[in-house]
């Protein structure tokens, strides 16, 4: 008996966890296609709306290349190394955006990409150099 409550506890603890990343996943989307590797990330759509989260892995000496584009709607698009959240850069209908950041931290990298409302025709492409 004690070793059934002891795996139905391990059980709770383990689904307690479930959905506790620092950033959450969540978007309505027609003609979506996304793809997340450890150093290279991207998603082109139709239709978007939400919150797209990528994970990339980095040294403290990498670079953060990203593009993005709109032909409708607005996005921003965030990171955050270890600091916190901070934007990156915002893309608005029509608008074409190509840069990149140089890392001053190692580690996980997180890419957010938040729309304000629907969004048509777009792509964000990220990658670690």
């Amino acid at each position: 008996m004690k070793r059934f409550v002891s795996i139905v506890l391990i059980a709770l603890l383990a689904l307690s966890c479930i959905g506790c990343a620092k950033y959450q996943t969540h978007y309505n989307a027609v003609l979506f296609v996304h793809s997340n590797t450890d150093d290279s990330a991207f998603m082109e759509f139709y239709q978007f709306e939400g919150t797209m989260v990528f994970t990339l892995r980095a040294n403290a000496s990498d670079t953060l290349k990203y593009t993005g584009t709109l032909e409708t709607g607005s996005a921003t698009v965030s990171y955050d190394c270890g600091d916190g959240k901070t934007a990156l850069f915002s893309v608005d209908a029509g608008d074409t955006v190509n840069d990149s950041l140089a890392l001053m931290s190692g580690g996980t990298v997180y890419v957010i990409v938040e729309t304000d409302g629907r969004c048509e025709n777009g792509a964000f492409t990220f990658s670690i150099e």
